[in-house]
Order: structure tokens, then C-alpha cells, then sequence
């Protein structure tokens, strides 16, 4: 069974590319779960150990499949880089250097209800 959700012979290499690369990412994500529940419930020190190892070797491979995707497909750089390494509220800023609700006119005066897609007038 294909991996691709159109018709592959429609697909450009690029887009098969891509798709290799996303899926590759998410096979790498869901080893790491696999691997660390085994840690967490492994009741042998050493067995353990070797399965934190893989894990870790998971999340290795799992980091190079998104730097080749920020490096190649249009938007994960610009993304990556809003999102990634910052400090403080994950959902403080949405990531983004500007304020996505003012164009929509969303201003919700810091209320954290708000989806911020500004107040319905009467």
C-alpha cells in the first residue's frame, strides 16, 4: 500500500522527497515513545540502559530528518526558527515576532479565553 495519499505518478520528485522526509520523522517520533516506555517500565537496570540508548539514537535521527525539512521544504524554517530555543510561555507569543490578531482587528485585551478573534459587535 502507498504512503501517498494522491496519485504517486502526479507527484513531483520534490513532493516525494518531502513525503519521505515526513514520514521518516514520524517513524523516528513514534520508535522514541516506543523506546521510552520500554525504559520507564523495564525492570532490569541494564536492559534499561540499552533502551535509552536507542531511544537517544531515535531522537538523533529524528533531528536530522527536521533539519534536511527546514533545510528543503518551504516553511519549516521560518517556523522552526519562531518556535524553537525560546524562553519563557511556549503560547506567549504564539511564536511569531508579530501580532497575528491585529490584522483580524483580535485585540482580546489579554484575556486568555479569548481565541482572539476579536469581540462581535451588535
Amino acid at each position: 500500500m502507498s504512503a501517498y495519499h494522491e496519485p504517486a505518478e502526479e507527484l513531483s520528485q520534490e513532493a516525494r522527497n518531502f513525503s519521505r522526509a515526513l514520514n521518516s520523522l514520524k517513524e523516528e517520533i513514534e520508535a522514541v515513545d516506543w523506546y521510552h516506555q520500554r525504559v520507564v517500565t523495564s525492570n532490569d537496570p541494564d536492559l534499561a540502559a540499552i533502551m535509552a540508548h536507542n531511544r537517544d539514537e531515535e531522537i538523533e535521527h529524528a533531528c536530522m530528518a527536521l533539519e534536511w525539512l527546514r533545510r528543503n521544504m518551504p516553511g519549516w524554517d521560518e517556523e522552526l526558527r519562531n518556535w524553537l530555543f525560546k524562553e519563557g510561555d511556549i503560547m506567549g507569543s504564539h511564536g511569531h515576532d508579530h501580532d497575528d490578531h491585529d490584522d483580524h482587528g483580535g485585540n482580546d485585551g489579554g484575556n486568555s479565553d479569548s481565541l482572539g478573534i476579536g469581540k462581535i459587535k451588535k
